[in-house]
């Protein structure tokens, strides 16, 4: 049974802790076995909007499953005692996830975190996080950044978005907007321009018929999916599904598949495998297409 645990820290802000809790909060009530838990230095903690919460002064044993989430606070900076910065590292270490909202990546900083990595925060402090930590690459003006089980959003709007990025990481698109739906978020955005996310990117819309391909491709990514298979999930003829699907999302269903195929690739190559290894995982005949995309994708982000 996964965990996810907040670190709560005094000023700290109530929606940089609720966005995300809510969004694994739904995910439990539709049948993913996850548990919310709140810990601090201090029994009570302070929020900015007024409100005193408690939290457990004792850590939960973690494990690699487990999912660490820090929230912002008032402020730039807040100092944190050294057995919880080394919590988080160790956390880190043994393969788990840390997350952060807004000022919340100063903790993540103040852990070695972010050293080597990229990272985002809210806009008014991003040039002292950048002061701060300059062995980090701090992305100026970005919803949220991903970087080898390091994440880091902007702010509390953006909290959510997190927390559906960190839900479809792990569990598919199709659950991401299972969850997303449920909040009546309608509006899932990206990162970033230049981060591939094709469920957030693609998802902005409100065309059903195309929610629906898209959820049969989510959970089918791996197979070969012909377009009389699609249009019958749209209840349409297959010229038909290309041009909605088009018109919803600004690409192909083709493209669609093969970016969530190159997503979860990446994903498993981050967690060890080889890029040979992963594009079999994923459906594709051998590493060729695979390298062929990803590099497609690299030159894009050059050109951007």
């Amino acid at each position: 049974m996964p965990k996810v645990v907040f670190l709560l820290v005094p000023d700290v802000h109530l929606l940089e802790i609720a966005a995300p809790a809510q969004v694994f909060s739904v995910a439990a009530d539709i049948g993913l076995a996850y548990t919310l838990s709140y810990v601090s230095e201090q029994p009570t903690v302070a929020t900015v909007q007024g409100v005193a919460l408690t939290a457990d002064t004792q850590w939960p044993d973690l494990d690699r499953k487990d999912l660490l989430i820090v929230p912002g606070w008032r402020g730039p900076t807040r100092m944190i005692d050294t057995a919880t910065t080394e919590r988080l590292r160790a956390h880190h270490a043994a393969g788990g996830t840390v997350a952060s909202v807004c000022a919340g990546a100063d903790t993540l900083g103040r852990a070695g975190l972010l050293d080597g990595r990229r990272c985002t925060t809210h806009h008014t402090i991003q040039e002292e996080l950048a002061r701060r930590y300059p062995a980090a690459t701090v992305v100026r003006d970005v919803l949220y950044v991903s970087d080898d089980r390091v994440v880091t959003c902007a702010g509390a709007a953006s909290a959510t978005d997190l927390a559906l990025h960190l839900l479809s990481a792990r569990h598919g698109a199709s659950t991401a907007s299972t969850v997303a739906r449920t909040l009546v978020a309608h509006s899932w955005r990206d990162g970033t321009d230049d981060q591939v996310s094709p469920v957030l990117r693609y998802r902005s819309h409100l065309d059903e018929a195309v929610h629906r391909v898209q959820n049969l491709i989510d959970n089918r990514f791996a197979e070969r999916l012909p377009l009389r298979v699609l249009a019958a999930e749209a209840g349409c003829s297959p010229r038909t599904v290309t041009r909605q699907f088009q018109q919803a999302t600004g690409i192909t269903p083709l493209a669609y598949q093969q970016s969530l195929r190159v997503q979860r690739a990446e994903h498993l190559m981050q967690r060890g495998a080889t890029a040979e290894a992963a594009a079999r995982q994923v459906g594709f005949v051998d590493g060729r297409m695979l390298r062929r995309l990803r590099s497609r994708a690299t030159q894009r982000d050059d050109n951007r």
